[in-house]
């Protein structure tokens, strides 16, 4: 099980809870186990949100792994260039 943490606004879609324990190995398989975990986040995630592994921001990433002992934090789509 990876530890989730939702950063920024993402908290007010998911009850106040801050933090989620998903089943998966990549960013992708994360991000679908999160949506069921908490349904009001799937639009949200579906739409696209940021998702730091280790410090490290990915974003489109779905095939990257992510070791279970990972750091990872969800974050709302990221603007600007």
């Amino acid at each position: 099980m990876v530890q989730v943490r939702l950063g920024g606004s993402l908290q007010s879609y998911s009850g106040g809870r801050g933090s989620f324990e998903i089943e998966g190995a990549t960013i992708g398989q994360i991000l679908a186990g999160l949506g069921e975990a908490c349904p009001r986040l799937k639009p949200l995630l579906e739409q696209g949100v940021a998702v730091a592994v280790d410090g490290q921001i990915y974003r489109g990433s779905l095939l990257q792994p992510v070791r279970p002992d990972a750091e990872v934090f969800i974050l709302p789509k990221l603007a600007g260039g």
